[in-house]
């Protein structure tokens, strides 16, 4: 029997499918490329062969597509500051995470995001938002935190981003107040867990089951969950796991991923789709720039 939350007035998640009314995202005014993980280094090194080069002006435009998608979809959007140094911290899913308990600040491993949690902590604090744990243990992410369903969580880690013993400092933290959570590796080139699942309605989640451990996907047909399959090559090239449920059958998607789009409007959902071929070539997506803030609560 899972405990319930502090009083947050407006703050806190208790899974990724309720209703969404708060986003927290960032401002990429100072993005590039650069070498932060599996996916940008494939960009950087085949650059030429791919015909594709930054352009700082259309990933704006992308970002700001997409924030017109939450603004269509009724979600109040907020921001990190931008910073020059931080030029990556407007991959606000990362530097900190939300759960029913307030926000969780991470300790991030990539040199270039190791400050990240400056402008996390401050959104924070300016907002009157109690930040409910910092982690300490090891480097962990807040893409390597995924909540299933209401007192249930899947906490990954690799060795690239998040490790183990952060892993386990979040999981430990879940259960100390009556959740599940299951800690489990993933495969380096994925960098997150975020990019091999994500949870669009009770008991559905896309997912690539391959890249999952066996182990993993018997846990959560376990647990009733039924999967919307992605390959293992649009998963890992073009983040197509990488999306965010809205709520009410509505899923903030990209263009990039037709196919996931077109299996998810057969089930009835209504998909928004920008364009974000700039970030997810940078080695991030809608999922990875977004970080939930509120949503309706769905635990009985």
């Amino acid at each position: 029997m899972s405990v319930a939350p502090a009083k947050l007035g407006n703050w806190g998640i208790d899974s990724e499918y309720g209703t969404l009314r708060d986003v927290l995202l960032g401002h990429p005014d100072f993005y590039r490329w650069e070498d932060a993980g599996p996916i940008a280094r494939r960009t950087l090194q085949n650059a030429e062969q791919l015909g594709v080069a930054f352009d700082l002006q259309l990933a704006q435009a992308q970002h700001a597509e997409m924030v017109r998608c939450y603004e269509d979809a009724g979600v109040a959007c907020h921001y990190l500051d931008a910073d020059e140094v931080l030029h990556r911290n407007f991959f606000a899913r990362d530097s900190s995470f939300m759960t029913p308990f307030g926000p969780v600040i991470c300790h991030m491993q990539l040199k270039s995001r190791r400050a990240d949690y400056v402008t996390a902590i401050k959104f924070y604090q300016d907002h009157g938002i109690p930040i409910f744990r910092m982690v300490t243990a090891g480097h962990f992410e807040g893409g390597d935190f995924v909540i299933i369903e209401p007192g249930v969580a899947l906490v990954g880690y690799s060795t690239l981003r998040s490790e183990q013993a952060g892993a386990e400092q979040v999981a430990g933290w879940m259960r100390d107040r009556g959740w599940e959570a299951q800690v489990a590796p993933i495969p380096d080139h994925f960098i997150h867990m975020d990019a091999l699942i994500s949870m669009v309605a009770p008991k559905l989640a896309v997912a690539c089951t391959e890249a999952l451990e066996p182990w993993v996907v018997a846990w959560l047909r376990g647990k009733g969950i039924e999967f919307i399959e992605v390959g293992y090559a649009d998963c890992a090239r073009d983040l197509a796991v990488n999306l965010v449920a809205l709520g009410e059958r509505r899923v903030l998607s990209m263009a990039s991923s037709p196919e996931v789009n077109r299996r998810l409007e057969e089930r009835g959902f209504k998909v928004y789709a920008p364009d974000m071929s700039m970030f997810t070539l940078g080695g991030g997506g809608v999922h990875c720039l977004s970080q939930s803030l509120c949503r309706d609560p769905t635990a009985s």
